[in-house]
């Protein structure tokens, strides 16, 4: 028999990415996770923002950013200027301010169109690892490691599976969708 908590876990990881990339798509609204890829060179060693400055959302359209050494604050400003977030770091020497704009209808559709590709892939990548746990299962059959029997009860666990994750982007897909369409 395959091991089929080998292909949960990886759907599950496939979901945990899927769901940690949402949580990064600026959708209106200030959500310090935006800020979770960013880094910057604190003496010598690429570091996230997060880990030399307290980050705090004041406003629902703004986040604050406060370092704990003051002389990190230009290269934390310069950081966010050259991601690719779309926000205009405001510095007035203590902190930094990134204040969020309304969203434009059009922004909030192609928003939506980039999560559904991110949805998207995450199928792809969930049915990818069915695939492979098939596969893994038919060449233990072919090895005389497992019947015919529980190859197809591997079979229909993997698809069991499957359906569940595929349920489940589909379901965050829709509750993303709603909160960039109603911000």
């Amino acid at each position: 028999m395959s091991d089929l908590s080998n292909v949960e876990e990886k759907m599950k990881k496939t979901i945990s990415v899927f769901a940690e990339n949402l949580s990064e798509v600026r959708a209106g609204r200030a959500n310090p996770a935006i800020l979770n890829k960013i880094t910057i060179n604190y003496y010598g060693v690429p570091t996230p923002i997060n880990q030399v400055a307290g980050i705090s959302v004041p406003e629902a359209r703004m986040i604050v950013i406060q370092p704990w050494d003051n002389s990190v604050l230009k290269e934390i400003e310069k950081a966010i200027i050259a991601s690719d977030i779309g926000l205009n770091p405001n510095n007035d020497g203590k902190l930094i301010r990134l204040n969020f704009p309304e969203l434009t209808e059009e922004r909030r559709k192609e928003l939506v169109k980039e999560i559904k590709k991110m949805a998207e892939d995450t199928k792809v990548s969930i049915r990818s690892i069915r695939r492979d746990g098939i596969d893994s299962s038919k060449k233990a059959n072919r090895d005389n490691i497992i019947t015919e029997d529980e190859l197809a009860k591997d079979e229909e666990n993997i698809q069991k599976l499957t359906d569940k994750y595929i349920a489940e982007i589909d379901k965050m897909f829709e509750e993303k969708e709603k909160e960039v369409m109603s911000i």
